[in-house]
């Protein structure tokens, strides 16, 4: 178990090291120039060349490459994650202010994926091939096509057309009002559980399947072991070994890659900060919260593997 981990945990450190050098790179290369996101096309054009690359030199764009990629790990190692450079804002504080809207909204759409899609998966595969198979493949199927930031839309929509909804302003932390808080998560994270759902009851219905034909099953009912004991002592424990991969992959996909959803919400989280970032070509913003997102999945995707390691004996003995 010790090699293991140790594999396990060496293997990240290049991954993080190469995630950083795709992110910069990028960020390098697109198309456009970083002055142009601040000021219009007629002041850029009232500008000297002199002014021009005094701006920069504020902005710490006049540097050679490989100075401006070391001075950011030395930014990232320290904790320092610089300004906006539109806004001025503080990077390290938008993530602790925003931050928690959006784990909080990863978090509870897993929870939601497992209430829904994991009975859905196992009445799927203890009764294969009867109507309730049938319905359960129908909206698996149909919630798995249906992308989750046109499924937003549609709520929003519809939020508004009967409930006269209104998109939140500012973050509401659940420490300072649980109540807000949730009125501002809760239709995200349901919308992506959803979706999500139809990925737990796929795998759960497919593992499950297979385990209920496995030898040491057939042994358990031979031994005269209750469906019911059958099930939940011998059959579940291993078919669930497949699910909490699954879900902690789609949890650090969450984590990382609801910007979509956040933004049809307009949910004040880390998405919607990366989205007007983006737009706003604030590069300093873009990078770091690049770089956090990639992180985020890095860590739990780890976080996964070592709970695997630990919850399938195989792999114990190593």
């Amino acid at each position: 178990m010790k090699k293991y981990v140790a594999q396990r945990i060496l293997f990240a450190i290049p991954t993080l090291i190469g995630l950083t050098i795709l992110i910069f790179g990028i960020m390098r290369i697109l198309p456009g120039d970083p002055l142009g996101a601040f000021y219009s096309m007629e002041s850029m054009e009232r500008f000297t060349d002199a002014q021009k690359d005094k701006l920069m030199a504020d902005l710490g764009l006049d540097r050679p490459l490989y100075v401006q990629y070391a001075s950011w790990m030395g930014d990232l190692l320290t904790g320092s994650l610089g300004k906006s450079f539109l806004r001025g804002d503080n990077v390290a504080d938008m993530i602790l202010l925003r931050g928690p809207i959006s784990a909080q909204i990863g978090v509870l759409s897993i929870v939601i994926s497992w209430i829904i899609g994991l009975p859905v998966g196992i009445l799927s595969a203890v009764k294969p091939n009867t109507i309730w198979d049938k319905i359960a493949s129908f909206f698996t199927v149909l919630f798995l096509a249906i992308p989750g930031f046109w499924l937003a839309m549609l709520v929003v929509v519809a939020q508004i057309k009967f409930w006269q909804y209104k998109s939140p302003i500012v973050s509401v932390q659940i420490w300072e009002n649980p109540i807000g808080n949730m009125e501002i998560i809760i239709m995200p994270a349901i919308v992506l559980g959803i979706g999500m759902a139809a990925q737990v009851a796929r795998m759960a219905r497919s593992s499950l399947f297979e385990v209920l034909r496995e030898d040491f099953v057939r042994t358990a009912r031979s031994k005269g072991l209750s469906e019911r004991l059958t099930m939940v002592r011998h059959a579940l424990p291993n078919a669930l070994l497949p699910v909490i991969t699954l879900s902690g992959v789609l949890l650090g996909f969450v984590l990382g890659g609801s910007v979509a959803i956040e933004q049809a919400f307009t949910t004040p989280g880390l998405g919607k900060a990366l989205v007007t970032a983006a737009i706003d070509r604030d590069l300093n913003v873009v990078q770091n919260l690049t770089f956090i997102y990639g992180l985020v999945f890095i860590t739990v995707t780890l976080a996964v593997d070592l709970m695997y390691g630990y919850l399938d004996p195989r792999l114990r003995v190593q």
